[in-house]
């Protein structure tokens, strides 16, 4: 089995053989962390002070061992991991994360251990005044003292501990399990009055969000950040302001968040200072993961049109990025609206039978002529598919009139020797006489 133990905050190791312990990790930070290392595998625990993680059976879906060690190492800084330790169990990955070795290399594990200080080990460290004084110093003396005079002086714990780290005792723990929504805050070292700053403070906290979204299969459409004010504020400023920050489509992609993050942030102006962050995810729901491919040169590179519209959109308003949006309407004219590229499409419609659509659309439909009861355009038409009747849009009024965008038409797919496929409708004008006009082109 494979461990990684990742300590936060670190504990101080100077030179002497009796380093002095840090103090603990705060809960949040945990499991802000913890929720982050679920992306990696979901046997992750918290052990003391650190996050420890079992990866053993991940490590092919994450490119093999020195693409995760890699990746890991890249990360965790961001989450104020400063210590993170390789090894073939939960406790001796620990000791390592504590005494600043990063792997065991190509050694076993104990000659590693035995020469790592003695106040490495929990259970040793509240005896470790007793223990120097007689001469030990490192896990590896401590390991050679005979076993019975250890356990009537100190306590069997100081044995199981040390039994653990050297993988003579099987160790038991409690998996974290992967909470239903995610809300996580964070406390800032110092109050700060700038938005744009709030940006580096959001970094580790959209990091554990994707991971969250990630260890669920889920992808979220936004995210929500609250800033909590600082109890010296004027009284006209509310305790707490936020920004919701909304994606057409779900994801947890980490730079394309950050990307839009910093472009509402660069247009606010904080009210007074900050102190606290939360972040709460919003409209999550699950994604289908990315096909991967033999060929590389058949992945797409680059940033997405949608990614680019939603940036340029968070920049210069909602309604200066628009895209064509189909909409549920059998009127051709009326099948497609330009809405904001924020907006999110919406969920398709169960298929109906029905003439397939034209691939050039008319502006305005064109009256065609009419001999002997039949229409022509640049000759006599045949009528292949047909009719199809479409009746609606009373309820579409005019702005400013009485009058309503109500037809009433029989749509037909025509062919034609000269022009090729066309789309035509029929229909009764006001006067009672039916007309023809051509709609659009297959091409």
């Amino acid at each position: 089995m494979l461990w990684v133990a990742l300590l936060i905050p670190p504990r101080s190791q100077p030179e002497s053989p009796t380093p002095s312990p840090a103090p603990p990790a705060t809960a949040d930070a945990l499991k802000g962390l913890a929720l982050w290392a679920l992306q990696f595998t979901p046997r992750v625990t918290l052990v003391e002070d650190a996050v420890v993680m079992e990866v053993e059976s991940s490590l092919r879906l994450f490119k093999g061992l020195p693409a995760l060690k890699a990746r890991i190492s890249d990360e965790a800084p961001d989450l104020g991991v400063t210590n993170v330790g390789w090894a073939p169990n939960a406790k001796a990955a620990l000791l390592l994360a504590r005494c600043r070795v990063f792997d065991l290399g190509d050694r076993l594990l104990q000659p590693v251990l035995d020469p790592l200080p003695l106040t490495a080990l929990t259970a040793a460290a509240a005896h470790a005044e007793v223990l120097t004084r007689m001469g030990v110093n490192t896990l590896g003396q401590l390991r050679r003292l005979p076993r019975d005079g250890v356990s009537r002086r100190f306590g069997s714990r100081v044995l199981a501990e040390l039994d653990q780290a050297y993988g003579r005792l099987a160790e038991v723990h409690r998996w974290e399990e992967i909470p239903e929504t995610f809300v996580v805050r964070c406390e800032l070292p110092a109050r700060e009055d700038r938005a744009q700053a709030l940006l580096t403070y959001a970094r580790p906290l959209l990091m554990m969000m994707c991971g969250w979204l990630a260890s669920r299969h889920m992808g979220a459409q936004g995210f929500k950040l609250v800033w909590v004010h600082d109890s010296m504020r004027a009284k006209d400023v509310a305790d707490c302001g936020e920004i919701t920050i909304r994606s057409s489509e779900p994801m947890r992609d980490l730079e394309h968040f950050m990307r839009l993050l910093a472009e509402h942030l660069a247009k606010l102006e904080l009210l007074a200072p900050v102190g606290e962050l939360r972040l709460v995810a919003g409209d999550v729901e699950r994604v289908s993961e990315q096909s991967l491919s033999l060929l590389p040169q058949s992945l797409g590179g680059g940033e997405s049109l949608t990614l680019l519209a939603e940036r340029l959109a968070a920049r210069y308003g909602p309604q200066a990025v628009l895209k064509p949006m189909l909409v549920d309407d059998h009127r051709t004219e009326c099948a497609v609206h330009w809405s904001p590229a924020v907006k999110r499409r919406p969920r398709p419609a169960a298929a109906v039978p029905e003439l397939p659509a034209p691939t050039i659309l008319l502006e305005s439909p064109l009256r065609l002529a009419v001999r002997g009861d039949r229409p022509h355009y640049q000759g006599r038409l045949e009528l292949l598919i047909g009719p199809e009747l479409v009746e609606g849009g009373w309820w579409d009024r005019l702005p400013g009139t009485a009058s309503t965008r109500s037809v009433q038409r029989d749509y037909w797919v025509a062919q034609s020797e000269a022009a090729g496929t066309l789309s035509i409708f029929c229909t009764q004008l006001d006067d009672g006489e039916l007309a023809w006009y051509l709609d659009g082109i297959y091409a």
